[in-house]
């Protein structure tokens, strides 16, 4: 990790703690006997951190393993972090009970994944034609959206935790050109969550596969397409080695969050000033995340196009219009299955009613003065 951004993120973290350890801290649900009440009592733990990623791998492995190295050292090595990548102690889709069985204390996935066991969790990670990352950051961190997703996540045991952003993605490698709602029809695509469920609708065949077989999978035909992140993450598998066009604009994840989850009763051991340095600690790698993808996305794209001579191509806005059209219907329908995704739904939607406005004037006028590429 950078020396100047771990002495931020510590800083952040240690500060934070001295302030925030001995009060009632929002997500703390440590015992009165964990608390510091002034002071700690030094007692050291060492835990184990399973994630969705092949081990190291950019931005997402590298990310978890930021993560695990900024909570080790903020916390003086009284909180030891082991990290492990996809299949190295679980395999990449089993993060979720990993950690709610104690297998391990934390996980490093996206939430998105666990739309079979929690479907409300889908809304705390990526929807489609949904919230920028900075959208994302203010409804779950000032808009209520951090306490609906603990209160999903509460009867399976976890705690959960905003530990990354990989900003816009892209909208994925194909083998077939997409010139109209037809071609979409009989599309098998790996793409997982709410997007999964668009493309569905739409007529396509939707699968999740880990990341380390997309390769292979697209290579071979059986999948058709494939999303994964964008030109940071695959350029590092070498996607465009598998397949022909790479589309724009990410519809289906414009700004995804990716999650720390924590075993509750390992959240509930540590004593408030470590319980402050994890919450910390989340918080800045979300950020450090973030700037991360960014940079590293610019440059990869840039490979893409000049060295290997990526087909770059747009979806069609009928495409666009249609899909999200779909999505909406979709959210609707979502909302009026339970009490708990009803309030979600209407927290998302009532947010996005106040940012909407200033986004306009702000990011978007400012970003249509820029000159094409």
């Amino acid at each position: 990790m950078d020396r100047r951004k771990f002495v931020g993120a510590a800083g952040l973290a240690g500060a934070a703690g001295l302030l925030a350890a001995c009060g009632n801290q929002p997500g703390s649900q440590a015992s009165p006997e964990a608390t510091c009440n002034g002071e700690s009592n030094g007692e050291t733990f060492e835990w184990k951190m399973v994630t969705s990623w092949p081990p190291n791998f950019p931005g997402l492995g590298t990310g978890a393993n930021r993560l695990a190295e900024s909570i080790t050292k903020a916390s003086n090595g009284r909180l030891k972090i082991k990290v492990y990548g996809g299949n190295e102690l679980v395999p990449p889709f089993e993060v979720f009970d990993a950690v709610q069985q104690g297998t391990a204390e934390m996980g490093h996935s996206g939430a998105y994944y666990w739309k079979g066991k929690a479907p409300e969790a889908q809304f705390f990670s990526g929807v489609p034609f949904g919230m920028t990352a900075q959208e994302l950051h203010g409804w779950l961190y000032v808009g209520g959206g951090m306490e609906l997703w603990q209160e999903v996540y509460a009867p399976h045991g976890l705690v959960p935790f905003l530990a990354s952003n990989s900003g816009a993605q892209m909208g994925g490698w194909f083998n077939i050109e997409i010139n109209s709602i037809e071609d979409l029809k009989g599309l098998k695509m790996r793409i997982p969550g709410l997007g999964g469920e668009v493309l569905k609708r739409a007529g396509g065949t939707p699968t999740n596969i880990p990341g380390a077989e997309l390769f292979t999978a697209l290579q071979t035909g059986t999948i058709d397409a494939t999303e994964w992140v964008g030109p940071y993450n695959d350029l590092a598998f070498g996607l465009f080695r598998a397949a022909k066009y790479y589309y724009y604009p990410g519809w289906h994840e414009p700004g995804t969050g990716l999650e720390c989850i924590i075993n509750q009763e390992s959240w509930n051991s540590l004593p408030g000033d470590l319980q402050a340095i994890v919450r910390l600690c989340c918080q800045a790698t979300v950020m450090d995340s973030l700037s991360d993808f960014t940079y590293n996305n610019g440059k990869a794209l840039n490979t893409l196009l000049r060295e290997h001579a990526v087909e770059l191509r747009q979806f069609p806005q009928e495409v666009l219009t249609h899909l999200k059209s779909i999505s909406e219907e979709l959210m609707r329908e979502m909302a009026a299955e339970s009490e708990l995704m009803g309030r979600i739904y209407a927290s998302f939607q009532a947010y996005q009613e106040i940012v909407r406005p200033w986004t306009a004037i702000s990011d978007r006028a400012l970003l249509n003065l820029r000159p094409d590429v």
